[in-house]
């Protein structure tokens, strides 16, 4: 377990993939790419094309959270476009885990801020178990939204079942609420709007990796 810096392309120009590199240009560990299908969730966003076009520019680590109601139909061509990660929700399926492994992709298992966590327990404590969850810290549609401290809670909790899960956090991540996130124990931050918008993304990320650093630490 690390930290993981992430920016949320989702608040990058999308015109403009070259931001892509100018992120891990500032230090970012990953990349958030936000996949929405205008069905599990009201927004339309990226697909598959867009990981394959980005994947000639980079080796970066992409990590991909499917917003989708058929997430098992994304997997191989996911996995052909280059994706490192395949983090679904678990609401949506519970059997994905070795199909997302075959293709070469870490699974993932997401939990809304609604979802009880008891609803992962089985995916982390399976014989092919997820390798991260990620808490999601504001509703999964749209970004700029104001994190939800009460999230925390579950992150505390999954990092006392298990203390070598990436957790990841997403949503209102920023200067201000970087400590309660690390506090609680998450070691991936993924952060849009207030990357994006800083003056200086390079420090603002590294802010955030100091703080997940510290904590874990102590």
């Amino acid at each position: 377990m690390g930290v993981k810096i992430a920016p949320s392309m989702l608040s990058s120009d999308f015109s403009n993939l070259s931001e892509a590199k100018f992120m891990l240009d500032c230090g970012a560990d990953w990349l958030h790419m936000d996949i929405m299908d205008g069905h599990f969730v009201p927004n339309l966003t990226i697909g598959a094309p867009v990981i394959e076009s980005l994947r000639k520019h980079t080796k970066a680590y992409l990590d991909c959270h499917l917003m989708v109601t058929n997430p098992i139909d994304y997997v191989e061509p996911m996995g052909k476009a280059g994706a490192s990660g395949f983090t679904f929700h678990v609401e949506v399926s519970k059997e994905l885990i070795v199909r997302i492994k075959s293709k070469g992709m870490r699974p993932g298992v997401v939990l809304k801020p609604g979802t009880p966590i008891e609803e992962v327990y089985p995916l982390i404590d399976s014989e092919n178990p997820v390798e991260m969850v990620l808490v999601m810290t504001v509703e999964p549609v749209f970004g700029g939204q104001k994190f939800i401290p009460e999230m925390m809670d579950k992150v505390r909790a999954l990092r006392k079942k298990c203390r070598s899960l990436d957790i990841e956090v997403d949503g209102g991540l920023g200067p201000s609420t970087i400590d309660m996130a690390a506090s609680a124990g998450a070691n991936c931050i993924v952060a849009g709007s207030s990357v994006f918008g800083a003056p200086e993304p390079a420090a603002l990320i590294s802010l955030m990796r100091k703080s997940v650093s510290e904590n874990h630490q102590n």
